[in-house]
């Protein structure tokens, strides 16, 4: 009995420990994603001010709203698609990252400053102010950067479900135990090959088969 209660406490004390972790993580994913948003939408608000070479804070207000209504939006995606129990992990093209957003945000960024720098450089060719080449260079720059964000956050980028899809096709067994000694497998995918020989032929057949456990030591 007094052996019951410890296992019971033991097991207790993991599922609430899981579920801080779990809590933690959807707090971080939301909150890391709404700034990240936030901070996507007031530069792409400022952007716009200057392709529009206005001093009306409209688009400025609007993107800070908008950026926040999307990176929550985006947590939630997020949530949802991260493998339970897991750390969330993206890998895009140039960045990782801990949220989907952040790829989005460092690319649009990347894009302002690519596009601050491309029409400073027309700016000098054509002998005119560059101040308009930074103006307008980094307002065209951050929204080619935010389209290549989406599509390398959305489509391009590798997560957490691609990493753990990987480790599947690579494992021997579905369920693997690995040691410095010992190594044990269930559940693997197994062929069988056959020969047999006659006066007249030769037969090779192979059968699928599943191998339920297999065992390995090293002494």
């Amino acid at each position: 009995m007094k052996q019951f209660s410890l296992l019971t406490l033991f097991l207790l004390l993991i599922t609430i420990s899981t579920s801080e972790k779990s809590s933690a993580q959807t707090g971080q994913l939301l909150g890391g994603n709404v700034l990240n948003g936030a901070l996507t939408g007031t530069a792409l608000g400022a952007a716009t001010m200057g392709l529009q070479n206005s001093s009306d804070f409209a688009p400025l207000r609007i993107g800070l709203g908008a950026g926040i209504l999307a990176g929550a939006g985006v947590a939630v995606y997020d949530i949802v698609t991260l493998p339970q129990g897991q750390e969330f992990f993206i890998s895009g093209m140039f960045n990782d990252g801990n949220n989907s957003s952040v790829i989005v945000l460092l690319d649009t960024f990347y894009g302002a400053a690519g596009g601050a720098i491309l029409g400073s450089a027309v700016m000098l060719i054509s002998n005119s102010p560059i101040v308009d080449g930074l103006q307008y260079g980094s307002g065209v720059g951050a929204w080619v950067g935010f389209g290549v964000g989406l599509f390398d956050s959305f489509i391009y980028a590798e997560r957490n479900s691609d990493f753990v899809s990987s480790n599947l096709m690579n494992r021997d067994s579905l369920i693997e135990y690995n040691s410095d000694q010992i190594s044990v497998g269930l559940i693997a995918p197994d062929i069988i090959a056959q020969k047999s020989l006659s006066t007249q032929e030769l037969r090779y057949e192979l059968t699928p088969a599943l191998k339920m456990v297999s065992f390995k030591a090293q002494f």
